[in-house]
């Protein structure tokens, strides 16, 4: 057979005999005068493109088969001309004789209305004028991360955010919005916070939304994967052009950086929201199956992608390379990281790494359900210390502050629950190991340091999923005042913010964010998951605490050490005997700050309490504000710690 025919007869009798490609051209790799596109697929027996002027409707201009290369795998066809803005399809003929459902290549970077035509395009006209200068913010220690988790049409769409492109790319892009009140919002209240990186749940074109049909307000967070490397349409002012998408991409990460904010983008390469994504043109391969032959779930959505495969491998690897070579995205949540395996996970930190040291790689430690792939080899938060720069999500602290994501009525530490201070503690050394903390094989939580540094461990108490923070508080303290719910809202996120672990904020927890009580809300309307920004105007002192905090947090390197012997020998628990009441020291100007010795302290007792402090020290925090230049000044005496509060004081 010569090295390129139109058929392929080779027949594998294994995924693992399939010949692999391991260069970055897959998919289309376009040049003014010529396009090439290419399609890895060692076992059908043709392959054909379908050439399209829209991205939907339409007859094809168009129908040209592939030729096979054995050696590789790979199909391939080469147009010449100029095939800038046309749409394509690629079809693959199984050997049983039929044809494939037309389909983007999986490798596809654009695409038309709702993902089902891939997009031959000039990167180079989908930039803003001012995209070779765009800078990405400094970032001196991953340490001083701050992360804000949001989603783009929660952002914008309530009439009270004053921005003027609702739900859009653009909405998060605009400068000088205001809420009914005159109070920032948007982009402006995002710096006035002070964090450093916006978390976005999924932008990636997925399936849920009919983006024919905007005018029916779907609504779903985009856990459902379509297309992994071209850009959600209901997103962008016009998803019928699939060039517009890309570009207003671009502006909202340009303003993003502009303003000191950097990008993550929320991917998901466990599962896709239907197998026709791969299946249809390469059948099989992509997928786990157990041994059976019956297809794995450990995503509990169906299906569950093969990520130690080489070439899914390298799909996984080339897709993260491509979102930051040409969007210049500055790290990724990896959603459900425990169905990848390890070697895959720090495959792809080392290259992440070598195009930008300074990406962050964080993700779930954690599958939804059983996975063929053995638990040694998963990227769970058990296995954390054999992940290289790679950081997972604390539940442990999650729950311990908050009460068990799942029994919604139980109450956590700020709520008064006293089972929990151990946990506490373990959350605050960022999951490391610590002389001071009782490690327990036997309960739920903190049963051993999985961590060995604190900046691989996110800080938490609430997400997208499960209750608002303000709502499980609620829920599991149906008689509490709303004084007292916003005490507890204030100790918990003071807690994640001065824990050595990295912050991470649900986007409205600084105003009470509520969804009403909805647990799930993916695809509940935007009455649910909308901010509402006058929300800010309401609960002003509750916003301004947190920006307090989270400058705190920004001045003090004490809250942020590098290492676990760092925190081994400067942070120092104090010995106190009620299950309600946490008390610590950061001692010698621990990583470098100009504070001497800081004493926190953290009452889940509905009661205040007293603790007598020897020495002089200033009093920065008292639970209802933070003030950095000192509130009053403690002498040999006793410090009251309010119920359900935080006190911080420190010594020069």
């Amino acid at each position: 057979m010569s090295q390129n025919s139109k058929i392929n007869t080779i027949q594998y009798a294994s995924f693992e005999e399939y010949p692999v490609y391991l260069k970055d051209d897959l998919g289309v790799v376009y040049t003014t005068d010529k396009t090439t596109i290419k399609l890895w697929s060692p076992n059908v027996s043709e392959a054909k493109i379908n050439l399209y002027k829209e991205g939907n409707g339409g007859e094809a201009i168009a129908v040209k088969n592939l030729d096979y290369d054995t050696k590789t795998g790979v199909w391939q066809v080469v147009l010449n001309g100029n095939y800038h803005n046309t749409y394509y399809t690629l079809q693959a003929k199984y050997n049983n004789g039929n044809w494939s459902k037309e389909m983007p290549d999986p490798y596809a970077k654009g695409v038309g209305v709702n993902g089902n035509r891939g997009l031959i395009f000039d990167p180079k006209l989908t930039n803003p004028s001012n995209w070779n200068t765009d800078k990405q913010p400094p970032l001196k220690s991953v340490s001083d991360i701050i992360l804000y988790e949001a989603h783009v049409r929660d952002f914008s769409i309530d009439p009270s955010s004053g921005i003027k492109n609702k739900g859009k790319f653009l909405g998060i892009a605009e400068k000088n919005t205001r809420n009914s009140f005159g109070e920032t919002t948007g982009l402006d209240h995002l710096q006035e916070m002070g964090i450093t990186h916006l978390h976005l749940l999924p932008v990636f074109d997925f399936k849920s939304v009919d983006e024919t049909a905007l005018e029916k307000n779907q609504y779903n967070w985009g856990y459902d994967p379509q297309n992994y490397n071209s850009l959600e349409g209901s997103y962008s002012t016009n998803p019928f052009d699939g060039l517009v998408r890309m570009k207003e991409y671009k502006q909202m990460i340009l303003a993003l950086h502009k303003a000191n904010i950097r990008l993550i983008m929320d991917v998901v390469y466990n599962h896709t929201s239907s197998t026709d994504i791969f299946d249809q043109l390469v059948p099989g391969y992509y997928y786990r199956n157990w041994p059976d032959g019956k297809r794995s779930d450990a995503s509990a959505c169906g299906n569950e992608f093969a990520s130690d495969r080489i070439m899914a491998r390298q799909f996984m690897l080339e897709s993260l390379k491509y979102w930051v070579k040409e969007y210049h995205v500055d790290g990724f949540r990896f959603d459900l990281m425990g169905i990848y395996d390890i070697e895959t996970m720090n495959s792809i930190s080392a290259e992440l790494k070598k195009i930008d040291p300074t990406i962050f790689l964080y993700g779930e430690g954690w599958t939804a359900g059983d996975s063929p792939l053995s638990i040694e080899k998963r990227a769970i938060k058990n296995n954390v210390k054999k992940l290289n720069d790679i950081a997972i999500f604390s539940d442990d602290l999650r729950d311990a502050v908050k009460g068990h994501w799942s029994n919604v009525i139980e109450k956590g530490f700020v709520s008064g629950n006293p089972n929990y201070k151990e946990v506490i503690q373990f959350g605050i050394v960022a999951s490391t190991n610590h002389p001071q903390i009782k490690y327990d094989s036997k309960r739920g939580y903190a049963q051993f340091s999985y961590a060995d540094k604190p900046t691989k461990v996110i800080g938490y108490v609430s997400c997208h999923d499960n209750n608002t923070l303000y709502d499980k508080l609620k829920i599991a303290n149906p008689k509490a005042s709303e004084k007292e719910l916003v005490q507890m809202d204030k100790l918990a996120n003071t807690i994640v913010l001065t824990s050595q672990s990295i912050p991470f904020l649900h986007m409205g927890a600084e105003m009470k964010r509520t969804k009403m009580g909805v647990e799930n809300s993916y695809k509940s309307p935007d009455s649910i998951n909308k901010i509402d920004w006058n929300w800010k105007h309401e609960n002003k002192d509750l916003v301004q605490y947190y920006e307090n905090l989270i400058t705190l947090r920004k001045n003090h390197p004490a809250f942020k050490m590098t290492s676990e012997k760092m925190i081994q020998e400067n942070l120092e628990f104090l010995t106190l005997d009620s299950p309600l009441l946490v008390g610590y020291t950061l001692k010698n100007n621990a990583n470098g700050d100009n504070w001497k010795n800081i004493r926190v302290y953290f009452n889940g007792d509905e009661e205040e309490t007293k603790q007598y402090i020897d020495g002089t020290w200033k009093l920065i925090c008292n639970g209802e504000i933070i003030n950095q230049n000192g509130i009053e000044t403690i002498n040999d005496q006793s410090v009251t710690i309010p119920g359900r509060s935080a006190v911080i004081l420190y010594q020069d």
